[in-house]
């Protein structure tokens, strides 16, 4: 694939970042744990945030009665995802995108930043399409093209690779601890918002979009420093 020749960039983590899409991984996950009769809480699916859905069903299933094997595991993981996916055609558009989104990827696009999608989600380019930003941002790799999922920065390197951009020359959006940690370890500054609009180790943090100018985050694109 061509890089993009980019000389900074911004990548988004999807969930959380650009659209909320909380609700429908509950009622997924709720729809799920009803049928197994395993327990399943709200404080629960916050823990989830960020992770795969293998690893969501892991911690989900430390709470089950009885032992499943591997192939019980991925059945229950695709039942998930075929729930949630039901969800998301049916209810998901763009009313769900999240405050400043849509004021800071125009202003982004025209001053030249590089913009990209990292999420571990196996749904991003579905997700896109319900919310009508499919084919608006420059690089886009979801969870089909990972090996390892956050903290692991594989999905944030991956993208500045195709955006043509160095690490150090890259800003990461985050709402998950995960995530954060993540885009940290790939060398990357970050800024903290939603869930992890009060994480330590973030270059900033802010609690939504709306509460940044593009020229802030722009400043705080491999610099390290907060605004």
């Amino acid at each position: 694939m061509k890089e993009k020749g980019f000389s900074q960039a911004v990548i988004f983590d999807l969930d959380g970042v650009i659209v909320s899409t909380d609700e429908f991984h509950f009622w997924a996950w709720k729809r799920l744990t009803e049928r197994e009769g395993i327990y399943f809480d709200r404080w629960i699916n916050e823990k989830l945030r960020g992770i795969s859905r293998m690893q969501s069903l892991e911690i989900i299933l430390e709470k089950a009665t009885r032992e499943y094997g591997v192939a019980d595991k991925q059945q229950l993981a695709a039942e998930k995802n075929e729930y949630y996916i039901e969800l998301i055609n049916s209810q998901l558009n763009p009313s769900y995108i999240l405050p400043g989104v849509m004021t800071l990827l125009p202003c982004l696009k025209r001053k030249r930043i590089g913009i990209a999608i990292g999420s571990s989600s196996r749904n991003a380019l579905l997700i896109l399409e319900k919310i009508g930003l499919d084919g608006y941002f420059d690089v886009v790799v979801d969870g089909h093209e990972i090996e390892k999922s956050k903290p692991d920065p594989e999905v944030f390197l991956l993208a500045a690779k195709r955006l043509g951009v160095p690490a150090e020359n890259c800003l990461v959006v985050e709402d998950a601890d995960s995530g954060v940690e993540a885009a940290l370890s790939g060398g990357m500054s970050v800024l903290g918002v939603g869930s992890a609009c009060h994480h330590p180790k973030a270059t900033h943090t802010v609690p939504d979009l709306s509460k940044i100018s593009v020229q802030e985050l722009i400043d705080l694109i491999g610099s390290g420093k907060t605004v």
